[in-house]
Parts: structure tokens; C-alpha cells; sequence
């Protein structure tokens, strides 16, 4: 039992990297290549304000997923810097260090967001806006799903010219097997939770996208448009070291 009057108290900082309902790694992009970024569903405004702050005093630029238009309200009046990418549901503020693996590089890494569908653009694009906040060069092929295979074909030369393709699908997820037989380079497959009842919220996609004939397919999580293009940059980052 918790002494009267206090259940609703927050710790006490210990560490810099400490406020008292988070701890934050500043640590990461040393460690890491890349800073903590923010996830943003379930957070609080003032918290995912807070964490923003001390991002900032250390000179990271802040990437937070996730988020709607009311997060970005309250955050601008403190952040006057924070951009808001409504269709990826991403804030991104920039700082003047660059810290992004990819940043020093002359000739910007490609990464090709594929997207089989209108529906599956949110996830999209908040693989475009990660790629891009840790300095990647972003090209976008968007509504090429498999039911007009001629689509994705029309789009070979735009896809062979990235370092990585990310493709992002839901229904039966079978963009990404067809790409990966198109090309020569890695295929990050990401299924969406579209399409009707027997899909089972994207299980139906992820099932096929682990079970792909294509050579060297690799799958992140249902709608993890951010994890594709944190793995994404990993691999150009090796590639432009």
C-alpha cells in the first residue's frame, strides 16, 4: 500500500536523463546510429512534450509517431519547429546537428516506398517520413497492387533504382513477393491491417508475406510503416559507410 496522498505522484528525477515519468535515452544515436525516437499513441500532449525538450537540449532532432492533429496543436506552441505530416501521423523537429546515420553522405541514400493500395497509405507514409528524417532520399510508387499487376511492372526502372524497397500491403500481402521477383536489391514487407473479414486485422497479410517465394523477403509487424524504414536506413547506412 501506497502512503495516503501519494498515488498520484510522480518520482523524483535521479538523472539528467531522468523527468519524472520518463527516462530518456540520449544516449541511443551514440549507441545506436539513430536517437530515440517518440511513440506517440497513448502518450499524453504534456508528456510527449516533456520527452521532446529534453531531446532537443541535447541537440537530437525528435521523430514521434503516431500522433493526430490535437497532439500537434499543443506541441507547436512549445515547439515552435515541429512539422506535422498528417498522413503519416509523424512529427518531425529538425535540429541543426546532424545526428542521422545518412546525413553526411553527398548523394542521399534511396529508399523506394511501394504501396499496393490508396488504403494502405498511412503506413506508407510514415515509412516515407522516417526514411526520410534519418536522411534517406525518398521515391514513392503508390496504388500498384497486384490486382493491376501492370502497374507495379510499368514501375521496375524507379524501383531497381533504390538501395532498399519497402512495400507496404494488406488484403492477401502479395505486393512484396512480386516485387522481390523483380529486382536485385533487399524487400522490407510490411502487411496493413485492410481488408475484409477473413483477414483477421492484417494476419492474413503478415501469413503471406512470411510464407513469400521471393528470395530474401524480410517482414516487420502489422502497420509498422516505422520499423520497415528504421531497417531500411540500417542497410544503407552499411551500404554508404
Amino acid at each position: 500500500m501506497k502512503p495516503e496522498g501519494t498515488e498520484n505522484k510522480e518520482t523524483v528525477p535521479k538523472s539528467a536523463n531522468e523527468i519524472p515519468f520518463a527516462t530518456v535515452d540520449l544516449e541511443r544515436a551514440k549507441r545506436c546510429g539513430s536517437p530515440e525516437v517518440i511513440f506517440g499513441q497513448g502518450k499524453s500532449s504534456k508528456h510527449i512534450a516533456a520527452i521532446s525538450k529534453k531531446l532537443l537540449e541535447a541537440n537530437q532532432p525528435v521523430l514521434i509517431t503516431r500522433v493526430g492533429k490535437d497532439t500537434y496543436k499543443s506541441l507547436i506552441k512549445k515547439c515552435p519547429k515541429a512539422v506535422f505530416h498528417e498522413a503519416a501521423r509523424c512529427i518531425t523537429i529538425q535540429t541543426s546537428k546532424k545526428s542521422a546515420a545518412n546525413t553526411s553522405n553527398s548523394l542521399k541514400p534511396i529508399i523506394c516506398i511501394a504501396a499496393a493500395g490508396t488504403s494502405d497509405l498511412p503506413v506508407a507514409e510514415e515509412a516515407a517520413v522516417t526514411a526520410a528524417f534519418y536522411g534517406n532520399e525518398v521515391t514513392r510508387v503508390y496504388d500498384v497492387g497486384i490486382a493491376g499487376v501492370h502497374r507495379i511492372l510499368s514501375k521496375q526502372d524507379v524501383l531497381s533504382s533504390a538501395q532498399v524497397i519497402i512495400a507496404v500491403a494488406g488484403m492477401e500481402g502479395a505486393l512484396p513477393s512480386v516485387i522481390a521477383g523483380l529486382v536485385k536489391i533487399p524487400v522490407i514487407a510490411v502487411p496493413t491491417s485492410i481488408g475484409y473479414g477473413t483477414h483477421f486485422g492484417g494476419l492474413a497479410a503478415l501469413l503471406g508475406m512470411l510464407n513469400s517465394c521471393g528470395s530474401g523477403v524480410t517482414v516487420v509487424n502489422i502497420d509498422n510503416g516505422f520499423g520497415a524504414a528504421y531497417a531500411a536506413n540500417q542497410i544503407t547506412s552499411l551500404i554508404n559507410k
